[in-house]
């Protein structure tokens, strides 16, 4: 599959960045994360790996939107979760300290 990171043509293959980051020790994930075999590792790592290009030139965007392309699983950062949307009434509820009546 053919993708941009930091302004460059990649053209990469699910089963290559498997063989690329098979041996690589996982850092500690502080960030968004991609899950490779058993192993969870952080975007920026990988992207490191499979451009070989310093991790500032590019954001944890670009290179989660290729692996998802390829069909790895990606994560948020740990702790984060996403924004749960509410409806106008609930949020006025919430801010008043009560819930909705149901009904």
């Amino acid at each position: 599959m053919r993708c941009v990171i930091a302004r460059f043509p990649f053209d990469l293959v699910k089963s290559e960045v498997v063989a690329k980051m098979k041996g690589v020790k996982p850092e500690p994930v502080t960030g968004e994360y991609v899950i490779i075999g058993r192993h969870h590792y952080p975007v920026k790592q990988v992207g490191e790996v499979i451009t070989r290009q310093d991790r500032r030139d590019f954001s944890a965007g670009e290179v989660t939107r290729a692996l998802i392309r390829l069909g790895f699983t990606c994560r948020p950062a740990p702790g984060t979760e996403p924004a749960v949307e509410r409806t106008a009434v609930e949020t006025a509820a919430a801010q008043l300290g009560g819930a909705p009546e149901q009904g």
